[in-house]
């Protein structure tokens, strides 16, 4: 059977009421109010294959107001308990893994086996958070004027706003929702259009688990409606914090909305990561990291490497291990067996990747391999783009400014240590960087001078919801997972009493 009537197929999961097309408000399942819909596609042959709700200021303003009126007896609700719901649904995600994962790949267009991955690593943060919910300590300050007692507690900001992107449908809405439950705040939640199906079912789950009504609620919608449902949580002074992962240029915009109510801001934004070989790297410990960092999700990740710096005297060597390497991967659907490429996630992607390559040839780049979309019997949708290796590449082309988020290697040479952080930190944006070297005096002094939230050192793989994610510069501001991650959903009050006098004797 061809993939592309395999596709128009049902989609068969063992559970089939993880497959939502509505709005979850105020603990129900509703249509739109317009009773509008849009479709959503496979990536893998480009046929829509389903319908979901298409939201706009009605269905957002229905979501804050239940999340509002939920939003006390949260809020009041005491930490363990808090944590016991988020435990049970941590318990109804791994139990679920299987569906999930055919969601994710159906929709998202990754590997099943990575797909896999993606909701055990979602699931940390739930698990993550169902412990940190009860460790939210504040401080009691030594006494500083006598007959005074002064304390500090922390609280919820109250309503948030979650806006997630399409390329970890379920780990980062589970990264924005966990931490925000855990802390007593209710949700509002706007998957992107793209793949609004693991939200969905991700949403459906927390309701098996318990949690009351309103507590969380989540408004899919269009490319063309999600700028009504996002501005409306914006203007709304309820709505007292907004959470996004996506573009810098969408990240200002939420920026500019909320400052006429000062919400408080998390932004995880553009990437542009660079990696750095240096000459005493041993270099099939580099080639291994760069395949991890830059290949997940077929290049589509904010820390995917997007420009390779190699040291002058290990160019070659290293340029024909990563070609040997990238050469043998596999393309195709992800749910064919040993697929490790799968596709993009839509035409614009592919145009993007597209020009980027042409640009970097056009400015003197060398085709090592890949180079172009491809279509045969297995990779046989619209959206596939060949992994692909560019040699010599120079700071004048766009994969340099750009994030390209796709299967493309640039291969940058460098010649000292200072050069290549000049060239690292070349770019408005700081959220990962990457470099291999064996000096632990060179370590320390290239992990220092990076401009970046996050830094792998001899590692590609870091994410971890023990460890802060977020960057700097136009990469954004506030971090998610680990302790410091309930920081940016709460605020810190200060209590200072009075009148309590010296003992009397």
């Amino acid at each position: 059977m061809s993939l592309l009537s395999e596709s128009s197929m049902p989609l068969l999961l063992s559970n089939p009421e993880l497959l939502r097309s509505q709005h979850f408000i105020g603990g129900t399942w509703r249509a739109a109010h317009s009773g509008a819909s849009f479709t959503v596609a496979d990536p893998a042959s480009g046929q829509d294959f389903t319908a979901v709700a298409d939201g706009g200021a009605a269905d957002a303003r229905a979501a804050s107001d239940a999340a509002q009126t939920a939003l006390e007896p949260w809020r009041q609700t005491c930490a363990r308990d808090r944590a016991r719901l988020l435990k049970r649904w941590h318990a109804l995600i791994l139990a679920n893994t299987d569906d999930l994962a055919k969601l994710i790949c159906r929709e998202q267009g990754k590997p099943l086996a990575e797909a896999r991955a993606e909701v055990a690593y979602g699931a940390t943060y739930v698990e993550w958070f169902a412990e940190e919910a009860v460790r939210a300590y504040g401080d009691v300050i030594p006494d500083q004027v006598r007959g005074k007692r002064m304390s500090v507690v922390r609280e919820a900001v109250g309503v948030v706003a979650a806006i997630t992107p399409w390329n970890f449908p379920l780990a980062m809405i589970a990264r924005k929702i966990a931490p925000a439950l855990a802390a007593g705040c209710t949700v509002v939640a706007k998957p992107a259009e793209d793949t609004p199906l693991t939200a969905l079912a991700l949403v459906w789950l927390a309701e098996q688990a318990g949690f009351p009504p309103g507590v969380i609620n989540i408004v899919s919608a269009s490319r063309a409606q999600t700028p009504v449902v996002v501005d409306d949580w914006l203007q709304d002074s309820r709505v007292r914090k907004i959470t996004f992962t996506g573009s810098t240029p969408v990240g200002k915009h939420l920026a500019r909305g909320s400052a006429s109510t000062l919400k408080k801001l998390s932004l995880e934004l553009g990437g542009n990561a660079p990696f750095i070989v240096f000459d005493d790297a041993a270099l099939d410990a580099a080639v291994n990291g760069l395949m991890a960092a830059k290949f997940r999700n077929g290049g589509q990740t904010c820390v995917s490497p997007n420009r390779v710096y190699v040291q002058d005297s290990v160019y070659q060597a290293f340029a024909d291990k990563l070609v040997a390497r990238v050469a043998a991967l596999k393309v195709g659907p992800g749910h064919a067996d040993g697929v490790q490429i799968g596709p993009m996630i839509n035409a614009r992607a592919i145009e993007k990747i597209s020009l980027h390559v042409q640009d970097a040839l056009a400015h003197g780049a060398s085709l090592l391999l890949g180079g172009s979309a491809i279509r045969n019997d297995l990779a046989s949708g619209p959206f596939y783009f060949a992994p692909t290796i560019l040699g010599d590449a120079t700071t004048d082309m766009l994969l340099f400014k750009e994030e390209t988020f796709g299967p493309v290697v640039p291969l940058f040479r460098f010649s000292s240590e200072e050069q290549a952080i000049q060239m690292a930190n070349d770019t408005p944006f700081g959220l990962a960087a990457y470099f291999y070297a064996a000096d632990a005096a060179r370590i320390w002094r290239v992990s220092n001078h990076l401009e970046s939230g996050i830094v792998g050192i001899n590692e590609g793989a870091l994410a971890s919801e023990a460890a802060p994610f977020g960057g700097v510069k136009e990469s954004g501001y506030g971090r998610e997972g680990s302790r410091y991650g309930l920081d940016d959903y709460m605020h810190t009050k200060y209590l200072c009493q009075g009148g309590l006098g010296p003992v009397n004797n």
